[in-house]
């Protein structure tokens, strides 16, 4: 491969992972500010959030800096309670507290 060939497949390389990465982005925004995330990282923020909780589901994780959070992983719990879990950024419990949205998102 040529030096210019180089060049152009790197540049070409760099515009669609800058592009890739916006996409990405704008995705995991939600209107609130806080950015829903999938992938390995909250899966493992899940695996810690449900081990917390004794089981359950977990509905959703975010990315989130309440109470110095890194993670907040939305559970609920096998008695029906729905909990915010908030973790640190090894995954470590910060707290738990009760979901204070109702069943229509307020």
């Amino acid at each position: 491969m040529t030096a210019r060939r180089k060049i152009t497949a790197a540049a070409l390389s760099v515009a669609v992972a800058t592009a890739l990465g916006g996409a990405a982005y704008v995705q995991a925004s939600g209107d609130d500010g806080e950015r829903s995330v999938t992938g390995a990282q909250a899966d493992k923020a899940t695996v810690a959030a449900l081990t917390i909780t004794k089981g359950g589901k977990a509905n959703a994780v975010e990315r989130d800096g309440e109470n110095g959070a890194t993670w907040e992983v939305e559970v609920t719990k096998p008695d029906g309670k729905t909990v915010d879990v908030r973790l640190d950024a090894g995954y470590g419990l910060v707290i738990v507290e009760g979901d204070q949205e109702d069943a229509n998102g307020k």
